[in-house]
C-alpha cells in the first residue's frame, strides 16, 4: 500500500494558492479602479470646459444679436 507523502511545502495546499490567485486579482484591480478614477476626471474636466464655452458663446450670440436688433430699430 503507498502513503501519501506528507508535503511541506507552503504551494502544495490549495488555500495558499487561492489566497495568492485572489490577492493578485486584488492588486490588478486596483490599478484598473485608479486608472478609471483618472480617465473619468480627465473627461468630466473636459466636459465641464466644454460647456462653459458653449455657455459663453451662446451669451456672446445673445448679446450680438440683441445689439443688432437695435441697430436695426434705431435706423
Amino acid at each position: 500500500m503507498v502513503l501519501a507523502s506528507a508535503s511541506t511545502s507552503v504551494f502544495d495546499q490549495p488555500g495558499t494558492i487561492a489566497f495568492l490567485v485572489i490577492f493578485g486579482m486584488a492588486v490588478a484591480l486596483y490599478f484598473v479602479f485608479r486608472s478609471m478614477a483618472r480617465h473619468l476626471r480627465k473627461v468630466n474636466t473636459a466636459a465641464r470646459e466644454e460647456a462653459a464655452a458653449a455657455f459663453s458663446a451662446e451669451q456672446a450670440e445673445k448679446a450680438g444679436t440683441g445689439a443688432r436688433a437695435e441697430d436695426q430699430n434705431s435706423r
